[in-house]
């Protein structure tokens, strides 16, 4: 369930909710903790097809390497101009839109 987010470098809370829901059918066998499971899984397997369908999981993180570059750079250098920031926020749009261009030629699995 890739582009979930962690609350800690482990299980993203979508896959620990699918966790919750096995422990709970394996303790108690039960066709609603059964059902449970079933939608929550399915739901993961629907929400990781979408996202190697897309490759939207993959734009998110390139979207915030894109931020996260600008930023640093804004971090670095407080006193450049206005074209030196211009040319730094260009720079980083354009890898972002070549690297989602690159997503359409990329295998889908």
């Amino acid at each position: 369930m890739s582009g979930s987010a962690n609350t800690t470098d482990g299980m993203s809370n979508p896959q620990l909710f699918q966790q919750m829901a096995f422990l709970n059918w394996l303790s108690t066998q039960s066709d609603s903790s059964r059902e449970t499971l079933m939608t929550l899984t399915g739901i993961g397997v629907a929400r990781e097809l979408f996202n190697r369908l897309t490759g939207q999981d993959r734009v998110d993180y390139f979207k915030k390497e894109c931020i996260r570059s600008i930023a640093e750079f804004v971090q670095t250098h407080p006193r450049a101009s206005e074209p030196e920031l211009s040319a730094e926020v260009n720079k980083n749009v354009l890898l972002f839109a070549a690297r989602v261009k690159a997503l359409e030629s990329a295998p889908i699995f």
